[in-house]
């Protein structure tokens, strides 16, 4: 475990003056956070070091591999070639094959535009240039795979920048749409600019959000807030149906973001749907830290979160064994929880759903590209400052995981074209962001990104490790095969150190959309399969290929499998204290 609280610093004496030589390493520390976080400023936190160790890795690696660098050579004049034989066909009104497809998913050049020279011919020189870097920054014998993956993505992200489809001159969309509106378009894009610009300078959300407000538009499933304490606001929702299963529902959210991800408008709500299904439902709601809170850390989220919720619940349903759900980071640290009490012979759990939520993080996708011991001082610094890490942070590096679609592309769309899409529920909460706190960041990344302790065991709760094989509750995992943060193969990962039942579910969509995925959502379908603890493991690959398909939503599954999971029949509601309020709460108003 790496402690970061201020009681943790460590001790420089000077010899023969050890008063004098602990101030001296204190003063020193200071300056140390102080010019990082200035440089931090300078390189939208990204560690130089780490960047520059990675670039040299590289360089070094694939100066020493003079076969790779003639593949590389090979690769340069036979793609010069087919390109320039591609460009002369298509110049004479040829149609010529294309010498290179772009990857799946990327739909910068598919409008019929693209097709006609000479924007077919730039489209190709782009694409076949992309295909040349992809090939010079892997498979570079003895380069590690982390700097592998990061030198590639940077690549990448150079290479998006300057895609011809991102410029006037050369996106034959936007010429053609410039011609037709008599530069209207350029108009209204400009205007968008100027919006956006001014929103961004005065910390406003993004334009059209306005019209989704909290507790009036979204989160307005009735309930009541039924305890708080420091961290947490625990929601009660009211039930929907005469009577309600046994067992209560608690969804313990990713802090990462407000809780109403599962809670937005009402044909969307999650919340909504399960309290229609007879379930009792109880939200936790993070405070969005400020400096005060720099020293809370991962046990504090564990105790004043899931386990006060747990206690919260067992004095309003006493006797009654608990569904526990977590998504994303929330599902992390349900994991952990549900560890310890399964250590300590707590079996209040009757089950544990984990929404997208990681547990081994060997293959945690792209968002792995910024974790290292260089990056996370680096941010460790950052956050010093002001004990916090700034929300604008956190959505750049997700906006960069997906930068063809979430950069790019939006600013093709709104400021060429002049096209803005209309705000939805998601977009608003989306823009409702929150911030880490300095030690419980610093924890997470190095003890789970960075180390992995709860996949090894040695993830400490309490002074002693945990293991998530201790769990013999059922868990229903849930991953999305779009999922850029949280990919579905590390999230499957769950099946091979527990000793439960597993279900699993693969659903459509990515990270957000495909968890709000409820029924009647046209193109909706998803994979099931359970594994029982004596069942032979099977491998995400050879799950995907033979688990059954459903159409539909997955909600409908997840809330048969709570019942098939509970105690038949249907009881009395609990009754709702009163006294703290209706929800949504006050935390979720904390800007």
């Amino acid at each position: 475990m790496v402690d970061v609280s201020a009681e943790a610093k460590p001790e420089v004496p000077v010899a023969g003056c050890p008063e004098r030589g602990d101030q001296l390493a204190g003063d020193l520390e200071i300056v140390d956070h102080l010019l990082n976080a200035m440089l931090a400023q300078a390189t939208g936190g990204v560690s130089p070091a780490a960047v520059t160790l990675a670039w040299m890795d590289w360089a070094l690696h694939l100066a020493s591999s003079p076969a790779k660098r003639i593949d590389l050579a090979q690769k340069a004049v036979s793609g010069f070639a087919r390109w320039g034989e591609y460009a002369s066909g298509a110049a004479m009104g040829r149609s010529p094959e294309p010498v290179v497809q772009p990857h799946a998913g990327d739909r910068r050049f598919s409008a019929r535009e693209w097709s006609f020279w000479p924007f077919n011919a730039m489209a190709q020189g782009f694409l076949l240039t992309e295909e040349w870097w992809d090939a010079a920054t892997t498979g570079v014998a003895g380069m590690s795979r982390r700097h592998e993956s990061q030198v590639n993505f940077m690549a990448r992200q150079w290479l998006d920048r300057r895609a011809p489809s991102n410029f006037l001159s050369t996106n034959p969309e936007v010429l053609s749409r410039t011609v037709l509106e008599s530069g209207v378009n350029l108009i209204r894009g400009t205007r968008n600019l100027a919006e956006d610009i001014q929103h961004q300078l005065l910390h406003q959300p993004p334009v059209g959000v306005e019209a989704f407000r909290v507790g009036e538009e979204i989160a307005v499933t009735p309930g009541r807030v039924v305890f708080r304490n420091h961290l947490i606001e625990l929601i009660q929702y009211a039930p929907a149906i005469p009577g309600t299963h046994a067992e209560p529902l608690l969804i313990v959210p990713a802090w990462i973001m407000k809780y109403y991800i599962l809670d937005l408008s009402p044909e969307n709500s999650l919340v909504r749907y399960l309290v229609g299904q007879g379930h009792t439902v109880f939200m936790v709601s993070w405070r969005n830290p400020t400096e005060e809170d720099r020293d809370l850390g991962m046990d504090d989220y564990r105790t004043e979160g899931v386990m006060a919720a747990l206690d919260a619940i067992g004095g309003i349903a006493p006797g009654r064994r608990v569904h526990a759900c977590g998504y994303c980071l929330g599902g992390t640290l349900l994991g952990i929880a549900a560890s310890a009490m399964a250590r300590d012979g707590d079996d209040r759990l009757a089950s544990v759903t984990l929404l997208a939520a990681q547990t081994d993080f060997t293959e945690a996708g792209e968002l792995t590209v910024f974790i290292d011991d260089s990056q996370i001082a680096y941010l460790e610094h950052m956050m010093w400052t002001k004990g916090f890490l700034d929300t604008t942070r956190m959505a750049g590096a997700f906006q960069l995981l997906r930068s063809n679609d979430l950069i790019w592309s939006r600013q093709v769309e709104q400021y060429l074209k002049g096209r803005r899409e209309a705000a939805n529920d998601l977009v608003s909460w989306n823009a409702d962001q929150t911030r880490m706190p300095y030690r419980m960041h610093s924890e997470y990344l190095r003890r789970l990104f960075l180390e992995n302790q709860l996949m090894g065991g040695r993830f400490l709760v309490d002074g002693r490790p945990v293991s998530l094989s201790d769990i013999r509750a059922p868990i229903f995992a849930v991953g999305t095969t779009r999922d850029h943060i949280a990919p579905w193969r590390s999230v499957y990962k769950i099946n091979l150190p527990t000793d439960a039942p597993v279900t699993f579910v693969l659903t459509s969509g990515g990270h957000n959309a495909g968890i709000v995925s409820e029924p009647g959502h046209r193109g909706r379908a998803f994979q099931i399969a359970t594994r029982q603890p004596e069942d032979r493991y099977v491998d995400p690959d050879t799950w995907a290929a033979t688990a059954p398909r459903r159409e539909g939503s997955w909600w409908i599954a997840w809330s048969a499998w709570l019942i098939d999971h509970g105690t038949p029949g249907m009881v009395a509601h609990p009754e709702m204290p009163e006294g703290l309020g209706a929800a949504p709460g006050t935390y979720v108003f904390q800007a």
